[in-house]
C-alpha cells in the first residue's frame, strides 16, 4: 500500500481574522480508515471540506493517488462525501437516490442498475428501494448517503460526523455496520467525529485536532494509553491530569521533570480493609466526593491529599463499593504516571 496515497501539505484556512486550518500536514495510506477527532471549532470539518474542493484553500497542496488536486473542482476530485444531514433528495427513492451520481455522470441505465442493486445488498436496504427518505428511519437514511458516494467508486470517502443525530444504540449499530463496509470494500475512509468511543472503536489511525492542527497522530491504542499533551489527555479520555505539584503530593519527589503527568482513572486501586498497595505501590488516604454507576463502570471522585482525582472501578458486584463521604484508602502505581508535553511543544 502507498504510505502517502492521501498527502496534506501545510493546509491553511482562514475565515475573516480567524485561523482555522493552521498549517496542516498528513497522510495516510490507501485502504486505511483515519478519524479526525476533536471538540466543535477545532477545524475538522473545515478540513474535510477543503479535502473535498468545498471550501477553498488559503494555502498548501493537496494530492490524491499521486494526482494534484489542489485545484481541482470537487465534482472532479473523485471525493465522496457524506454529510451529517444526509442530504438526500426527498422527491426520489431509495435507488433514484443511489443512482443518482452515477446518471449526473452519464452511466447508462443498465450499469446504473446493477451498481445500485449491489449496493442495495451491501447496505441491506433492498426492500427500501422504491420507498422516499421520509419514510425512512435516521439510521436507513444514513445507509442510503453512504450508497450514494460509495455508488460513483470514489478514490477517497469524507463522512462528517454522519452519525451525530441518530441515538445511542442506532449510532452503535451504524458505526459498526460502516466499519465493516469499509473493510470490505478496502475503502480509504476520513472520518469525522467529536465522540472519543467512535474513534476508537471504527480508526485505524486518529488524529487528534485541537485549534486548526493536529496534535496527536497515532493508533487507537497509542492515542489513548500515551497522550503527549494535557488536552489530548482530557479529551480522549477520563484522565487525571496533574500538575508537578500535585504528582510530587501523591507520588514523591521522583516523579520526573515534566511539567503535568497524566493517569489514568482505572490504574487507581481502592484498598479493601487489611489489604496492602504492595512493595511496587504507595498508599494514600483519601475521601469519596460522589460516586458514579456508569453502567460497567463506577465512577468514584476522590480527594486524596488535597488532590482531586477521578477513579472508575469494573462494576462487577465483586468490587469493593465505597459511599459518598467514606474515607478509603487508595494504591497508587507510579509506573502508571505518564509524563506530558507543554501544549505546542
Amino acid at each position: 500500500m502507498n504510505p502517502s496515497y492521501l498527502e496534506l501539505l501545510g493546509i491553511r484556512k482562514t475565515f475573516g481574522d480567524a485561523l482555522v486550518l493552521d498549517d496542516v500536514d498528513f497522510t495516510m495510506r490507501e485502504g486505511e480508515l483515519v478519524t479526525l477527532l476533536g471538540p466543535s471549532g477545532c477545524g475538522k470539518s473545515t478540513l474535510l471540506r477543503c479535502i473535498a474542493g468545498l471550501s477553498d484553500l488559503d494555502g498548501g497542496r493537496i494530492r490524491l493517488g499521486g494526482r494534484e488536486l489542489t485545484n481541482v473542482p470537487p465534482k472532479a476530485r473523485e471525493v465522496g462525501m457524506v454529510f451529517q444531514s444526509y442530504a438526500l433528495f426527498p422527491n426520489l427513492t431509495v435507488e433514484g437516490n443511489i443512482e443518482y451520481g452515477l446518471k449526473m455522470r452519464g452511466v447508462g441505465s443498465a450499469e446504473r442498475k446493477k451498481r445500485s442493486e449491489e449496493l442495495l445488498a451491501l447496505v441491506d436496504l433492498e426492500e427500501k428501494r422504491n420507498a422516499y427518505p421520509r419514510h425512512l428511519s435516521g439510521g436507513q437514511q444514513q445507509r442510503v448517503a453512504l450508497a450514494r458516494s460509495l455508488a460513483v467508486q470514489p478514490k477517497l470517502l469524507l463522512l462528517d460526523e454522519p452519525l451525530s443525530a441518530l441515538d445511542a444504540k442506532i449510532r452503535k449499530n451504524l458505526r459498526a455496520e460502516i466499519r465493516e463496509i469499509q473493510k470490505r470494500l478496502k475503502m480509504t475512509t476520513i472520518f469525522v467525529t467529536h465522540d472519543q468511543e467512535e474513534a476508537l472503536t471504527l480508526s485505524d489511525r486518529i488524529c487528534v485536532m485541537n485549534k486548526g492542527r493536529i496534535v496527536q497522530d497515532g493508533t487507537p491504542e497509542t492515542i489513548y494509553s500515551e497522550p503527549r499533551t494535557e488536552f489530548v489527555a482530557r479529551f480522549i479520555g477520563s484522565y487525571n491530569v496533574l500538575s508537578r505539584a500535585e504528582a510530587v503530593r501523591l507520588f514523591g519527589a521522583e516523579v520526573g521533570e515534566a511539567d503535568s503527568f497524566a493517569l489514568r482513572p482505572e490504574s487507581v486501586k481502592l484498598l479493601p480493609e487489611g489489604e496492602s498497595a504492595g512493595g511496587a505501590g504507595r498508599e494514600a488516604e483519601g475521601t469519596i466526593g460522589t460516586v458514579h454507576v456508569l453502567g460497567n463502570v463506577i465512577r468514584y471522585a476522590v480527594n486524596a491529599s488535597g488532590v482531586g482525582l477521578t477513579i472508575d472501578k469494573l462494576n462487577d458486584g465483586r468490587s469493593l463499593r465505597a459511599a459518598e463521604g467514606g474515607a478509603v484508602r487508595l494504591a497508587l502505581d507510579p509506573s502508571q504516571l505518564l509524563p506530558l508535553e507543554k501544549e505546542g511543544a
